[in-house]
């Protein structure tokens, strides 16, 4: 009997570990993270300017970024798309086909305390989160610059991690 109890608790001991990766437990984020540290210093490398300027992003502040990004943003934009505007997702395509284009970090953060419609054209502070309306959107409120540019950075890379996975709800011409 005392045999059948060591290998139950065992086996319960087993499913709590399972279960807690599953479930998003430290388990888990230690898994996502050690994934997050696989990703080459090229693929971590963003445009940072309109000028072309780069820079090699840190592990530690591609996990930032993404926690800031998923806490904030992403409501909206899980998974890059944009759910307000499905042909106007966070993929490369799209963010370099804006008025002024976004493709760079200097250009989001631009874009997180001024943001405008797709074209330019009209600002748009009222509908998008912004440092400007931090009065209707609490959640910006706590973002420092650093973390709009770890929130930039995480834009900026997951199309090079996931592919056409990224903004994939949008509608493309064939």
């Amino acid at each position: 009997m005392r045999n059948l109890l060591k290998r139950c608790t065992a086996w319960l001991a087993v499913a709590v570990i399972f279960v807690a990766g599953v479930f998003g437990s430290g388990v888990g984020r230690d898994y996502s993270d050690a994934i997050a540290a696989e990703i080459d210093p090229a693929t971590r490398t963003i445009k940072m300017n309109e000028q072309g300027d780069t820079s090699t992003l840190p592990v530690e502040e591609f996990l930032r970024g993404r926690r800031q990004f998923n806490a904030a943003c992403a409501t909206c934009h899980v998974g890059g798309i944009t759910k307000t505007n499905p042909n106007v997702g966070l993929d490369t395509e799209s963010l370099e086909g804006a008025y002024p284009a976004r493709d760079n970090i200097a250009a989001l953060v631009d874009y997180l305390h001024n943001p405008t419609t797709y074209d330019g054209l009209t600002e748009i502070s009222e509908l998008h989160p912004s440092m400007q309306s931090t009065d209707i959107y609490p959640k910006m409120r706590r973002l420092t610059e650093d973390d709009l540019e770890a929130i930039s950075a995480h834009i900026l890379l997951m199309p090079k991690i996931m592919g056409d996975q990224w903004g994939a709800g949008k509608t493309k011409s064939l």
